[in-house]
């Protein structure tokens, strides 16, 4: 039906450039919304790759849409490129060395995300142009993915209202195409305000917003015990009201993360944490201030779609590592804690996967396996902006092996794999998996139908609600 062989070689052909970008990216390391140089990048790149570009959409100068061909159908594939702070790391190599003492770094491989689903995007294109295929395939440039929720703005602005299917992907350290859902999330700053006055000369003046905060974080902890067990309330604490300790603070400041499967859950613990926080004020005579930062949904899987990326997944096969790629992946997992290389196959297991298999898994520096496809919804307790698009869009991703098994995300040590050939391997191979997925997408029509039909029956009459109010924009609260 379609030349899976020739979309793949369109990517092989383009592999050093591609490697280029991903660790030009790798490089920059630029956190939420401030993604300038990578975003350029990206545009600069589908530019000369034949794409249309659309800079600043939905009123985000980091957000873009690259564009080919038209009419429908109209296939979005999700690029993100943002790092996260305090990550910065050397690549290539299993001692944690800081390239900048707290700087940034690809801790979840956007560099590699954006770059795979760049690399998709372009073999589609030329693709559709060789054998003169009808439809519009689109790069979605999407930033601030780690809090900042990027495609959740996106979303609220209509772009993508006129969008039949999106595909996308994650870095991880197996090979997997999954029916996924995780949780939803709501991000929040709690300020509070007090008085300043002289720790020891006139205490009794003073009002302390650092007290408050403290209050806050102790009645938070002791909520945690009266949340549903699937829910995570995290925060940290981003201003401390100074560094004298004779100064009674006058300011506090912390942010806070909260998530549980559905957003309405999310919601009902929010309002809680809410009458903690203004107990707490209340308790020390202070004010609090609360600024809603971000919010994502939960993901709705596809399974009609996932069996199309599963096919194509399964008749391409998995990245092929040399002696010298799975020696550096086996100093990686030297020195990784038992724990880690232990949660993985916690989390696998729990797929009905036959155990000689994740036996397999386990024994492996670098995965090899294709995890079965199983016709069951896997729930993770991470959360991703990419939910809000499968409420409105059928949507699906897929995994492949780009770090030493057991890599845990947000790790100095996946920023160190990163930037390597292990990490490019994973990368070109996830944009093969898309790309065909893509294609085969535009020729087969009544698959997007068929898709379409089973998100209505997942929604089972739920509507969207965006949790982002039209009024909050994430990137005005750096």
């Amino acid at each position: 039906m379609f030349n899976r062989e020739r979309i793949m070689d369109i990517i092989e052909q383009k592999r050093e450039k591609l490697i280029h970008v991903s660790d030009r990216i790798w490089e920059y390391a630029e956190t939420r919304f401030e993604e300038f140089q990578s975003s350029e990048l990206l545009c600069k790149t589908l530019e000369e790759e034949g794409f249309s570009i659309e800079r600043g959409v939905g009123g985000l100068e980091t957000a873009f849409i690259g564009s080919y061909g038209s009419g429908s159908p109209v296939i979005a594939i999700l690029g993100e490129y943002d790092a996260l702070s305090g990550l910065s790391q050397e690549r290539g190599t299993a001692l944690q060395q800081p390239i900048q003492l707290r700087g940034n770094g690809h801790g979840c491989g956007h560099n590699l995300l954006g770059t795979g689903s760049l690399a998709a995007a372009v073999a589609v294109r030329h693709y559709m142009e060789e054998n003169n295929i009808k439809g519009t395939i689109r790069y979605y440039g999407c930033p601030a993915e780690e809090g900042g929720s990027g495609k959740t703005i996106m979303v609220l602005k209509g772009l993508f209202d006129d969008v039949d299917t999106a595909i996308s992907w994650h870095p991880y350290s197996f090979n997997a195409v999954a029916s996924v859902s995780n949780v939803a999330n709501y991000q929040v700053y709690f300020k509070f305000k007090g008085k300043a006055a002289h720790a020891s000369g006139s205490p009794h003046l003073g009002r302390s917003a650092l007290d408050a905060l403290e209050l806050m974080n102790v009645g938070v902890n002791f909520l945690r015990e009266h949340i549903i067990p699937e829910a995570r309330i995290h925060y940290a604490i981003t201003n401390t009201g100074g560094l004298a300790p004779n100064v009674v603070q006058a300011e506090a400041e912390a942010l806070y993360l909260v998530r549980a499967p559905k957003i309405e859950q999310v919601e009902e613990i929010y309002q809680r944490v809410c009458k903690v926080a203004h107990g707490a004020a209340m308790m020390t005579e202070t004010e609090v201030e609360i600024t809603f930062d971000k919010g994502c949904s939960n993901l709705i899987p596809n399974q009609t779609l996932a069996a199309v990326m599963y096919n194509n997944f399964s008749k391409i096969g998995v990245p092929d590592f040399n002696e010298e790629e799975i020696a550096f992946a086996r100093q990686i997992r030297a020195i990784m804690p038992e724990s880690d290389k232990h949660s993985i196959f916690h989390m696998l297991s729990q797929l009905p996967v036959p155990k000689e298999l994740l036996q397999q898994i386990k024994e492996q520096e670098l995965s090899t396996v294709l995890m079965p496809y199983v016709n069951k919804t896997f729930h993770m307790t991470g959360s991703t902006d990419v939910g809000d698009v499968s409420w409105n869009v059928p949507t699906v991703q897929c995994a492949t092996n780009c770090f030493a098994m057991g890599t845990q995300l947000h790790s100095w040590q996946a920023v160190a794999q990163g930037g390597t050939s292990i990490g490019h391997k994973g990368m070109l191979h996830a944009g093969k998996v898309m790309a065909t997925t893509a294609v085969e997408l535009l020729l087969r029509p009544e698959v997007i139908v068929e898709a379409k039909a089973e998100l209505k029956e997942r929604l089972d009459g739920a509507t969207y609600v965006c949790p982002i109010p039209k009024e909050v924009n994430p990137s005005r609260n750096l």
